[in-house]
């Protein structure tokens, strides 16, 4: 399918293109540039502000099951997937609160 363009789109394009080449390219906005984004960016929805953070909740470790206990619970395979794809280790027993969780 081929489309039809006037003379003067093409015009105004190239003129784009030549004044977007003349900085260099990928360039990162400026301080200025990027605080006048963030309003309109939060306007249409595209982006989300900043929650407020939440009080963690305070649990006593003793109500906590110990660490290797919980690893013990996981079958060899998914430890050995774990470690083959995450290089996960195991470093502590932490709740978190429900509202981290998906529903």
């Amino acid at each position: 399918m081929r489309v039809e363009t006037p003379a003067a789109a093409v015009e105004d394009v190239s003129e784009a293109v030549a004044a977007a080449t003349d900085g260099p390219i990928n360039a990162w906005p400026d301080e200025s540039a990027e605080s006048a984004m963030l309003p309109e960016l939060r306007s249409r929805g595209e982006m989300a502000t900043p929650a407020a953070t939440e009080a963690v909740e305070e649990i006593e470790p003793k109500a906590l099951p110990p660490l290797d206990e919980l690893v013990k619970r996981l079958s060899p395979e998914v430890r050995d997937a774990l470690d083959d794809l995450f290089r996960a280790k195991f470093v502590t027993v932490r709740r978190v609160p429900k509202k981290a969780l998906k529903e």
